[in-house]
């Protein structure tokens, strides 16, 4: 897959998410509501960051040639959320919360603004 395929893909499963993700912040936990877009926000994040995996770095310096600082947030996220559905289920409410709110922050938020940055292909498409 070229990269223009996976940033489609990523920019498939991330624009959904963050969307998602904001709703659960709204709405009240331990809804069914909840536990189902709860399991379609983690599997969307979960397939994003696995996405973003394959992308290569292309601001800033990178590991391998290939992973930059921007991958840390994929790894946060791929150790995040399978530490979060486990706290869920253990009824760990703390655990989970802080997790989840770690993946939305750190890898929906902050994630999201660094790919606004000079030289990535976002902030070519959209602000210039």
């Amino acid at each position: 897959m070229n990269y223009l395929s996976l940033m489609y893909w990523h920019l498939g499963t991330i624009v959904p998410a963050a969307a998602i993700g904001g709703m659960l912040l709204a709405l009240t936990k331990g809804t069914s509501l909840h536990r189902l877009f709860g399991k379609i926000y983690m599997l969307l994040m979960l397939v994003t960051s696995a996405l973003t995996l394959f992308m290569r770095a292309e601001v800033g310096p990178t590991l391998f040639n290939h992973f930059g600082f921007i991958h840390l947030f994929s790894l946060l996220v791929l150790v995040s959320v399978p530490r979060a559905y486990i706290a869920a289920r253990s009824h760990n409410v703390r655990s989970h919360k802080y997790s989840m709110l770690g993946v939305y922050i750190g890898a929906v938020l902050l994630a999201g603004a660094f790919t606004l940055m000079p030289g990535r292909y976002l902030h070519g498409l959209l602000l210039t």
